[in-house]
């Protein structure tokens, strides 16, 4: 699936010495619109974006070593745990969660991610 292009004037990812930062993530299709309605769902769907934005730099999810989680409810801890337990292999990434009380077009979640390139 294609990315939509940043929806802001800012770097999806930017490469810098060994490590990629990318921005944060929305769990969207080619034309910006969210999908899924489940947590689970969106979180996989934003760790594929995210995956994909690694790609674009030469990297994977296996050079991720931190990520931060914005939740809007949280209840979705769970869904998001089974993601990142399905999709990131050992050792898997160190994480940040935040709450927070809104996200562009109803997203449940963002994530955003520093990847290390070796």
């Amino acid at each position: 699936m294609q990315e939509p292009p940043p929806s802001g004037p800012y770097s999806a990812a930017v490469s810098t010495g060994h490590l990629v930062f990318v921005s944060a993530q929305l769990p969207v299709d080619a034309r910006g619109a969210v999908v899924g309605g489940s947590a689970a769902e969106q979180a996989r769907r934003t760790v594929e974006a995210l995956g994909h934005q690694l790609r674009s730099t030469g990297l994977s999810l296996d050079a991720v070593a931190t990520v931060t989680v914005y939740l809007v409810d949280p209840a979705d801890t769970a869904a998001v745990d089974d993601v990142f337990a399905a999709l990131f292999a050992e050792p898997r990434p160190a994480r940040t969660l935040v709450g927070v009380a809104w996200l562009p077009q109803g997203a449940r979640l963002q994530i955003e991610a520093v990847a290390v390139r070796y």
